[in-house]
């Protein structure tokens, strides 16, 4: 699973290949409930310049945070 996508469709396949690696192993994972994956997501996002600068590398500049707010309340609804 790569997890740098470079186009839309490559970002639907992650999230793809993220949701049968969690039907096959979520139960391994640490948070393997909504609440708590949303929740470790927010503080990741929030943390993120500093765990991209503990890694040596830059965040990636700009980045089209409408569309994954967007993209992430729709799927509360989405069929």
């Amino acid at each position: 699973m790569s997890h740098e996508p470079r186009s839309r469709e490559e970002f639907a396949d992650f999230l793809r290949d993220l949701h049968e690696e969690f039907r096959a192993r979520g139960h391994e994972w640490e948070n393997n409930t909504l609440g708590d994956f949303l929740e470790a997501l927010a503080a990741w996002v929030h943390d993120s310049p500093g765990a991209y600068k503990n890694a040596g590398e830059r965040l990636p500049p700009g980045g089209d945070w409408a569309f994954m707010a967007r993209a992430l309340h729709t799927a509360t609804l989405y069929e």
